[in-house]
């Protein structure tokens, strides 16, 4: 297998614990920060709040377009794929029929890892910034 091809599978593995240690984190410091904020949060509190919702509905959007994006790709070079075996048999239609299975995999692991980047980024970023001490 191709490094290339084995370090996009390890950074899906790599994100997916990231996401498993930094959500958590993000959710218990939040809640916390909406339980000492009580019934008359301060600005910097409705600002988090704001923050919240907004990045959840931009990670989504980042999210599905991505996984669109490489949904396309993968078509497009399908088609090729087809095309190629079908205009020149003797050379492509055995590699065609053995890679099938390959191609497939590998895109669905590049789709997921194309869909998981955004909200890692936020998480990860997330439980970073909301780690650090603040004042209060």
């Amino acid at each position: 297998m191709p490094i290339r091809r084995k370090r996009k599978m390890v950074s899906l593995a790599a994100r997916t614990a990231a996401l498993s240690v930094a959500v958590p984190q993000v959710v218990v410091r939040r809640v916390m920060r909406m339980a000492l904020a009580g019934p008359r949060p301060t600005a910097r509190d409705r600002r988090e709040f704001h923050f919240m919702a907004a990045e959840k509905v931009a990670a989504f959007y980042e999210s599905w377009n991505a996984m669109y994006v490489q949904m396309l790709r993968y078509q497009w070079q399908t088609a090729a794929a087809i095309l190629r075996s079908i205009s020149f048999p003797p050379l492509y239609s055995w590699s065609f029929a053995a890679l099938g299975r390959t191609r497939a995999t590998r895109s669905a692991l590049a789709i997921l890892n194309k869909g998981l980047a955004p909200v890692h980024r936020r998480a990860v970023a997330n439980a970073r910034r909301l780690g650090r001490p603040s004042i209060r």
